[in-house]
């Protein structure tokens, strides 16, 4: 059998085969690496009523962000 790219697939399908392949390390280590990338953003909590003022747009740009990821 022949190893897919791990690297080339969608967050969503390497998850799926993590999912049904438990015992295979190399896509378990390829996902953790692209979850824990340094393109990952992370949004600090709200800490005023301008802040959440501010969310809507926020969490329309980080769906957005998840969608290209996929």
């Amino acid at each position: 059998m022949i190893k897919p790219d791990f690297q080339t697939m969608p967050r969503a399908e390497l998850r799926q085969y993590i999912l049904d392949h438990r015992e295979d390390d190399e896509a378990f280590q390829t996902y953790l690496d692209r979850f824990t990338s340094e393109d990952t953003v992370i949004f600090p909590a709200p800490q005023s009523i301008e802040d959440l003022e501010n969310f809507p747009e926020l969490h329309k740009q980080n769906l957005e962000r998840l969608r290209k990821q996929a």
